[in-house]
């Protein structure tokens, strides 16, 4: 331990700043100075000086109420920028694309940036009828399917705050403004593995999320199926979650988020299920 300690210590400050953020990064919820010099085998002092300096630049943000940190909204506009740069690579689309043609309907990728969701990626339909928002658009999260499943696995404290900055607004008639109601909501998403949303945005529109896991299990964005209800009714959306499921897997492996290396399988989603 002191071997690796020293050696540590000796490193650069950008080595020290890149410990500290993955450590960060690594805990589902905001931590404190004493587990980070725990965990990294830091001096205390020194922690805290990569800490600060790392909050002043926006790349963590402090929980003064707890004196605990967490991933800061510039980091996570630099992680949510690098995501929607790799999709020029191909695999993120390529997955898309499969699912689409199997599905025939519109998919999106998304993830949460604050209190809403911003797609990192779309490949629309060939249908007439379809809603048209491009890659870098944010929709409100407590009523589409990928801000309620989203929403749903963060730890509660983390929502709470969200939904403080940003209440349940009412959009049609199926909106779900109810606080109690919409938490019975979200521990329901827990349980079944996905979420729908059934017109709570769009009215005529409905939609089914499934997530995109890491290698340890959490939550990093959503894969999402949505269409006119006229054309697609949420139980036969709901009968093509194998498909999304699958396809949601290859998206894991292709951003390397199952602990593996190595390209994406050929061929359409419903192959690689």
């Amino acid at each position: 331990m002191a071997e690796t300690t020293d050696k540590k210590e000796r490193g650069s400050a950008l080595d020290k700043a890149l410990a500290v953020l993955e450590a960060v990064i690594a805990q589902p919820r905001p931590v404190g100075l004493p587990d980070l010099t725990a965990e990294l085998g830091l001096p205390r002092q020194t922690v805290h000086r990569v800490v600060q300096q790392l909050e002043g630049n926006g790349l963590l943000q402090r929980d003064p109420a707890r004196d605990r940190y967490a991933v800061g909204p510039r980091l996570t506009r630099l992680a949510l920028g690098a995501i929607n740069a790799s999709h020029q690579n191909g695999p993120m689309r390529a997955v898309l694309q499969d699912l689409v043609s199997e599905i025939g309907e519109t998919c999106n990728i998304g993830m949460l940036d604050g209190h809403q969701v911003l797609y990192i990626d779309r490949v629309e339909c060939d249908w007439p009828l379809r809603v048209q928002l491009q890659a870098g658009s944010h929709v409100p999260a407590h009523c589409t399917a990928i801000g309620k499943l989203l929403l749903a696995h963060l730890p509660a404290r983390s929502r709470r705050r969200i939904l403080e900055v940003a209440p349940l607004a009412r959009f049609t008639d199926h909106t779900i403004t109810d606080p109690q109601a919409f938490e019975e909501s979200l521990a329901e998403i827990r349980a079944q593995g996905y979420s729908a949303n059934n017109q709570e945005y769009n009215l005529g529109m409905i939609a089914v999320a499934v997530p995109v896991r890491g290698a340890d299990g959490g939550v990093v964005a959503a894969l999402a199926v949505h269409a006119p209800a006229a054309r697609l009714t949420l139980d036969d959306a709901v009968a093509h979650l194998p498909a999304l499921e699958a396809a949601a897997a290859r998206l894991a492996l292709a951003w390397g988020l199952d602990g593996a290396e190595g390209e994406v399988p050929e061929g359409t989603a419903s192959d690689a299920a």
